[in-house]
């Protein structure tokens, strides 16, 4: 019950935030919006102000902007219909929604930033066998407080200081705080085969230690928080298109790697049960992902709708309404096909079901270095 509640309502907050991006931009291109409803189906409640009527519907999941001409068929030449708008400011309306939830992901990032990100310290919990760690002397309980005189405070620093630090073979120097005292350690890595979050089997330096399971929390001021926050998206949405470009490319498997609605909700639920700060993040991750989905060039999506103002703009005219209604009426049947192929393995993998069904091809994450 808990996990359907919280999924509810970020998704209707999103979605929601989505279309309040599009309402704003249509409105400073001058065109009429007819329609902004805060929920689906009949109107329960609503008032009309400037031509728009804002309603409250009967199911209050999300909502929707209706513009006038925003369906080539239903253009009928008004100047504020957005048929007759310039290129340029279609575009804007177009893309505003998307941007609009790219800065609220930005927004929420910054926050966890300043109210404390969960954080792994530098604490090692396991030394793994056969590695140079065992072999050096590294042992549990050791806290790595410098490689090559960079300081390393959390976890994260440690990762990033050995794949540095060992560019070219290099041994690193570590300085490490064991009970009472301080020890120098000079550690060169192995290079090893590891799996990558994306199912890739790549090459990288290995010392051979794990972190321990312990999460501290660390706050920064507010403009620090804006840098680490704009940084961590720009950061995820490069990972993210990165393995748009896999799927595409067969490089990654759509099975194991895609999760939909249900999915989603999953970990949402999950989230909810550890804090407020946890579901901030994984708010955050969905808003920045339904931006850069809802841009991609695919028709029925905004990005879709981006791509015919790019002909558009090229021909000197609009594509034909019976073309773009034909290769609309395609992308809707391959996108229902693709949410049911995804739903059901999130149903898979995700619910009761999938396991009296004794599903075992969900692949299990592993949180080890």
């Amino acid at each position: 019950m808990l996990t359907a509640i919280v999924a509810i309502i970020v998704f209707g907050v999103l979605i929601l935030i989505h279309e309040l991006g599009h309402l704003v931009a249509a409105k400073k291109a001058g065109v009429r919006v007819e329609t902004f409803s805060i929920g689906f189906g009949k109107r329960i409640v609503g008032k009309n102000v400037g031509g728009t009527d804002y309603r409250v519907s009967l199911f209050p999941f999300g909502g929707y902007i209706k513009m006038a001409g925003d369906d080539p068929s239903e253009f009928s030449g008004g100047t504020d219909e957005l048929g007759s708008k310039p290129v340029g400011k279609r575009f804007w309306v177009m893309a505003s929604g998307a941007l609009t939830n790219y800065i609220f992901a930005f927004i929420l990032f910054s926050i966890v930033f300043m109210v404390g990100i969960p954080t792994l310290s530098n604490e090692v919990g396991e030394v793994l066998k056969g590695y140079p760690a065992e072999e050096y002397g590294i042992k549990v309980g050791d806290k790595i407080l410098a490689i090559n005189d960079t300081e390393t405070e959390y976890w994260e620093d440690i990762v990033e200081s050995i794949k540095k630090g060992s560019i070219g073979g290099k041994a690193l120097d570590l300085l490490i705080e064991r009970g009472n005292r301080k020890v120098s350690l000079r550690v060169k890595p192995d290079i090893s085969s590891v799996t990558n979050i994306f199912g890739q089997t790549v090459s990288r330096p290995m010392v051979g230690i794990a972190p321990k399971n312990k999460i501290i929390s660390v706050s920064y001021n507010p403009f620090q928080a804006l840098y680490f926050g704009g940084k961590r998206l720009l950061l995820l949405s490069g990972t993210t298109y990165k393995g748009i470009w896999l799927l595409i490319t067969g490089g990654m498997p759509v099975k194991s790697s895609v999760s939909g609605p249900i999915g989603i909700a999953h970990l949402m639920g999950r989230a909810a049960q550890l804090g407020i700060v946890p579901l901030l993040l994984i708010t955050a991750h969905v808003s920045m992902a339904l931006a850069i989905f809802n841009l991609l060039p695919f028709p029925v999506l905004d990005g879709g709708h981006i791509i015919f103002l790019f002909l558009e703009k090229i021909k000197g005219s609009p594509v034909n309404i019976k073309m773009q209604e034909w290769i609309t009426q395609v992308a809707v049947i391959i996108l229902i096909a693709f949410a049911v192929m995804v739903s059901w393995n999130d149903i898979m993998k995700f619910t009761p079901l999938g396991s009296k069904i004794g599903n075992k091809n969900v692949a299990e994450v592993s949180t080890s270095e």
